[in-house]
């Protein structure tokens, strides 16, 4: 039986397996891999998570403030989820001022850190989308 632990050892292989298959991973970070998932447009977005699902039902920029408030209500602990949520919803047509309620709203249930924490994410792609 081997005294290495057995976590250590699969997060190691995982490492080594990845770094065969991608030659830059010394210089990986989780945002360079949040990089790489692409802005859907927003009539494909309509289309798998809008209307398409139930044609009568909610649209595709009030399914993802539905998912933005339950990431921060978390604890916006999935920070490359919500910097891609807050993408999609400029994408879909989603303010600045609907984006930042939402999360303001989650404050109430989900504590003031994990708010602060939402709208920070959510600010860095919004200013980054200031900047573009």
């Amino acid at each position: 039986m081997s005294d290495q632990n057995p976590f250590e050892s699969m997060m190691k292989m995982s490492q080594d397996w990845a770094k065969s298959m991608n030659f830059d991973m010394e210089a990986f970070t989780p945002k360079g891999f949040e990089n790489l998932w692409p802005t859907m447009p927003k009539d494909a977005m309509e289309m798998f998570f809008g209307k398409g699902i139930n044609p009568d039902g909610l649209d595709a920029k009030t399914r993802l403030l539905l998912t933005l408030a339950g990431l921060t209500v978390l604890g916006a602990q999935a920070e490359a989820q919500i910097r891609l949520t807050v993408r999609h919803l400029v994408e879909a047509g989603a303010t600045k001022q609907e984006i930042a309620e939402t999360i303001a709203q989650m404050g109430m249930f989900a504590g003031v850190p994990a708010m602060t924490k939402a709208m920070e994410l959510a600010n860095e792609v919004l200013q980054k989308d200031d900047d573009a």
